[in-house]
């Protein structure tokens, strides 16, 4: 979904996932993650616009970020005079420091479509990690969306923040012909004035869910150990968190 990432359309993004997402309650879930396994800084990757960092940078926690879009890293610059954020890509990332914890925020996971590419991730994550370092993410569970949109499914969001009204509707249909558990998702964004609907932008993304076994096996071969499994709910899809540990 890069063009919603950038070219100005990632001030739409800003909008629209405020409405969406409680950044307060995600920030509460994770840092209890972090606290519980004594860990004091973390890096996100995939930190789009900067809400869920700014709870962190006001935190007892020492906060990094990271996100593949150049608009998005300067929009939480923007948001967040005081933090620290990187412009970078999960499957291939070079920073100089490492991390107690890190955290892929946003079911960013869905973006890794091949294995090579969640190989790659994984290890530069580990790379990243101090000694017994904990690795926390969310993804989309195949197992239970797929046979919601089998047949191809429709769903539309609106979401209304700062007078301003917006409309997204989304098609998802699995695309079965291809390897791994991937799906189309179209989307056309609209801003509504006057009760018209003016078309903003349209997208058209494949992305991947997954299940909890493809996961475990991806871990246990990248040298880290499961310690928790959260079945959470979240806005649009059934999402599992993994809390993991390098070994």
């Amino acid at each position: 979904m890069q063009s919603l990432y950038s070219n100005g359309f990632e001030n739409i993004y800003d909008d629209m996932y405020q409405t969406f997402i409680d950044y307060k309650d995600e920030f509460e879930f994770y840092s209890t993650i972090i606290k519980e396994h004594q860990k004091k800084d973390v890096l996100e990757i995939g930190c789009g616009s900067g809400h869920l960092a700014k709870h962190f940078i006001n935190s007892s926690v020492s906060y990094y970020g990271m996100d593949l879009s150049d608009d998005m890293v300067q929009l939480s610059k923007k948001r967040n005079p005081s933090g620290t954020f990187y412009k970078g890509d999960m499957t291939n990332f070079t920073l100089n420091q490492t991390f107690d914890a890190i955290i892929i925020t946003a079911r960013t996971t869905s973006y890794l479509l091949s294995n090579k590419a969640i190989h790659n991730s994984i290890q530069n994550i580990k790379n990243h990690l101090n000694e017994k370092g904990v690795f926390c993410f969310d993804f989309i569970d195949a197992n239970r969306f797929f046979p919601i949109i089998k047949d191809g499914k429709t769903i539309i969001h609106e979401a209304e923040i700062q007078n301003k009204l917006y409309s997204r509707t989304s098609y998802m249909k699995p695309t079965i012909e291809k390897e791994n558990f991937m799906f189309q998702w179209n989307a056309t964004y609209y801003k509504i004035e006057e009760e018209k609907k003016i078309l903003l932008t349209e997208d058209q993304s494949e992305v991947r869910a997954f299940t909890k076994n493809e996961w475990q096996l991806f871990l246990e071969l990248n040298d880290f150990e499961i310690l928790n499994s959260i079945d959470r709910k979240s806005y649009a899809f059934d999402t599992y968190v993994v809390v993991a540990q390098k070994k």
